[in-house]
This record gives C-alpha cells, sequence and structure tokens, in this order.
C-alpha cells in the first residue's frame, strides 16, 4: 500500500511539473531542480548531537553566503578531512574512527551544504567542495576520504583544485556518471524534455558544468594522486560498475571490491584496508 501511494504520490508531483511547464517553464525548470537538490534527511540538532560528535571540538565556518559545522578530533600534525554523502552528516564516520584514530592523526568531518548543522536547503558538489577547500588551506590535510556523493565531491575537488598537500584519497561506494543520477530522476517523476533539457542548462549557466563532463570517471582521469576505491558488487543505491568506470581512469588508484556491505561500506575488514593504506608508509 506504501509502495503504491509513494509511487502515486511522485507521479502527481511529475504531471504537476510537467503541466506548470506548458505555462511557465522557468518557474516548472526551478521547482524540479528544487526537488532534485533539497535532501530530506541528514539534519542534526546542536543541542542533541551524536555522542561522537560531542567528543570532537566543533567549529562554525562562514564561506560566501553560506555557514557550515566542522568536528575535529584533534592528534597530531598529519590531517585526515572526512566528506559524508547524500542525506548523511558527520556522524556517519563514527565506525570508522576508531581505525583512523590509532595513527594519532587529527580527524576533521564537516557537515556538507543542507546537512548537520550547515546553513542551506541545496545540495550541490561545486559548493561542497569549496567547504573542502576553505578546510584545506586551513589545515593543509594530507588525506581526503568521502562516502557516497561525498567521495565524487573528493574527486571534483582534487580534479579542480588540483591540491598538492593531498597525498592519499579513499573513495568509497561513489558515483560516477550526473547523467544517470539526472535520468533516474526525471524518469522517477516522469518529466518531460522540456524539464531535463532545463536542469542540464542550469548546471551549465550556475556551475560552468557540462553534464558530460560531470563524471567521477572524468575526474578521476585528471587525478595523480594514490587513491583508494572501495564498492561493493551489492550496492542498489550506486550500482557496482559506477566504480569500475572511475577505476579505469584512476591510473594511481587501488580498487577494493567487497560483497554484502552494500552502500553503507561498514565492515572492520575494510576499516583495517583502508588504515592500511593511508598510513603505510611503503
Amino acid at each position: 500500500m506504501k509502495k503504491t501511494f509513494k509511487f502515486i504520490f511522485t507521479k502527481s508531483i511529475g504531471l504537476y511539473i510537467n503541466i506548470l511547464s506548458l505555462v511557465y517553464p522557468d518557474k516548472a525548470i526551478q521547482l524540479a531542480y528544487s526537488l532534485f537538490s533539497e535532501p530530506r534527511d541528514g539534519r542534526l540538532d546542536k543541542n542533541n548531537l551524536p555522542e561522537i560528535l560531542r567528543e570532537a571540538v566543533t567549529e562554525t565556518h562562514f564561506h560566501n553566503k553560506d555557514h557550515f559545522q566542522t568536528y575535529t578530533w584533534k592528534g597530531n600534525d598529519t590531517t585526515i578531512l572526512l566528506v559524508h554523502g547524500w542525506e548523511s552528516n558527520a556522524s556517519r564516520w563514527e565506525n570508522i574512527l576508531p581505525y583512523l584514530k590509532q595513527s594519532g592523526s587529527t580527524i576533521i568531518a564537516l557537515d556538507g551544504p543542507a546537512h548537520g548543522l550547515s546553513s542551506g536547503k541545496e545540495f550541490n558538489i561545486p559548493q561542497y567542495a569549496s567547504f573542502i577547500d576553505v578546510l584545506a588551506q586551513k589545515h593543509q590535510p594530507q588525506y581526503l576520504v568521502g562516502h557516497s556523493l561525498g567521495a565524487k565531491t573528493c574527486l571534483y575537488y582534487q580534479a579542480e583544485y588540483q591540491n598538492q598537500n593531498i597525498e592519499k584519497m579513499v573513495i568509497l561506494g561513489s558515483p560516477s556518471d550526473f547523467k544517470v543520477i539526472l535520468t533516474n530522476y526525471t524518469n522517477m517523476l516522469s518529466l518531460n524534455t522540456t524539464i531535463y533539457s532545463g536542469l542540464e542548462k542550469h548546471y551549465l549557466d550556475n556551475f560552468k558544468l557540462k553534464l558530460d563532463n560531470f563524471s567521477g570517471k572524468y575526474f578521476a582521469s585528471k587525478i595523480h594522486t594514490k587513491g583508494l576505491i572501495a564498492h561493493d558488487t551489492n550496492d542498489t543505491i550506486v550500482l557496482f560498475n559506477e566504480a569500475e568506470k572511475i577505476a579505469k581512469t584512476w591510473k594511481n588508484a587501488v580498487f577494493v571490491t567487497t560483497k554484502g556491505l552494500g552502500h553503507s561500506l561498514h565492515d572492520d575488514i575494510l576499516y583495517k584496508k583502508i588504515a592500511s593504506f593511508l598510513f603505510d608508509t611503503n
């Protein structure tokens, strides 16, 4: 019953946007973009933070018209920056933290745009990457770890900013082709070609991004940093072949395959492999 209601509700929204596009195409495109870019989950209550975040030193950073939150577990001069994915927040790193802390490193996790305690309603990768750069300039992290759309943001960041201080990157469950995501969205709502073309133009006009080049495999081809790509063969959120595309173009990365972990990739064995990759000096 719930699936039927969700299907009808979703298609009804799509029908409304399609009808609106016949009269007010710009408004219809903006509505479609807002629905696409606004997360429904992942917010935090500053008065009721998860215990793992209460253990950290919190800081609010201001960038342009936005502010974003970071959580720091202080250690030595080696710094790791953690970048969460869609509808998540900095607390998603709780399970891997003990493995990273064993190195004695300083660990910083941030809340992405419209997530956690950060400002805004819209999530987009270029903005998220600009947050990363603010922290990179301030803290000079040597290691970058991202999950899902946070992982793709890491790929985008390193491809565009070419930060020479980043020695190693870990990419977990990253999507590659943005066109796949956008096509899935428009198909889910049965949106017409006017809306799809309008969304494509929106990315070009606002972010100077052609969708063909807005892909993890394209970003990876521009990265010389050492990398570890991990993806689960049973991932139903981001299909396994997305990781294969990234691995084919990232010449300096190792590809770790898991089975049965799904999209979250929470696993002690994997965490040990990640720690070994980051901190092994060989």
